[in-house]
């Protein structure tokens, strides 16, 4: 989990990169400059850690691709105070840029057992402290502690959980990408009880949201 002047340069180029691809949230561009991605990879592509490409993981999941992480994030408008729901820890990268940005209290839900053990570990070891690491199922949200001001979803999903829409606040944002084989990345915004403003922001490629069978 060591750090160095090199990944630090790196990550450097990588947020200017970012920044001419139109990212311009500077909360979340500085998260993308802090949070070492490095150690979120597999050992054998650590060398890859600050391309801007999406690369395997276990559990034939994905660590996301930088950009993606950060438009994605850019989407919620996150401020001071706001409580996050994400759908899918994967390697726990995306949790940290979340958890990067100052006063964002963050709750994590993974379904795959392999994963979920060791990116709970590794917040650990890296000191990173989400409100709760939980293993279920993300199609069910987290309703214990909803409503949330905004709900990430890191994988592509055929069509909106209704649990989700129903644990967002009013004003709340959920982000989403939506579609089979192609996604279209997709934010509601809750504007009253059962009523939601739709956006669509392009076209990404995830992997696929499982959900369990009972």
């Amino acid at each position: 989990m060591i750090d160095s002047t090199k990944y630090q340069g790196q990550r450097r180029r990588l947020v200017k990169l970012l920044k001419e691809k139109g990212i311009q949230d500077k909360g979340v561009l500085d998260a993308m400059g802090r949070v070492p991605r490095h150690c979120f990879m597999d050992p054998g592509l650590e060398g890859y850690s600050y391309v801007d490409k999406a690369y395997p993981i276990a559990a034939n999941q994905t660590i996301s691709q930088p950009y993606t992480v950060a438009f994605q994030t850019q989407l919620m408008e996150l401020k001071k105070g706001d409580c996050v729901l994400e759908i899918g820890t994967g390697s726990g990268y995306q949790t940290a840029v979340l958890l990067a940005i100052e006063g964002v209290k963050v709750y994590t839900i993974e379904r795959q057992l392999e994963l979920f053990k060791k990116t709970a570990m590794l917040f650990k070891k890296m000191r990173l402290n989400p409100k709760k690491v939980i293993f279920g199922d993300g199609y069910k949200g987290f309703p214990e502690k909803a409503p949330f001001d905004a709900i990430i979803v890191t994988a592509g999903a055929p069509k909106v959980p209704i649990p989700l829409m129903e644990q967002l606040a009013i004003g709340g944002r959920l982000v989403i990408p939506l579609g089979e084989e192609k996604q279209i990345m997709t934010r509601y915004v809750k504007t009253a009880q059962k009523a939601f403003d739709r956006q669509s922001f392009g076209t990404f490629k995830f992997v696929p949201l499982l959900k369990d069978k009972n």
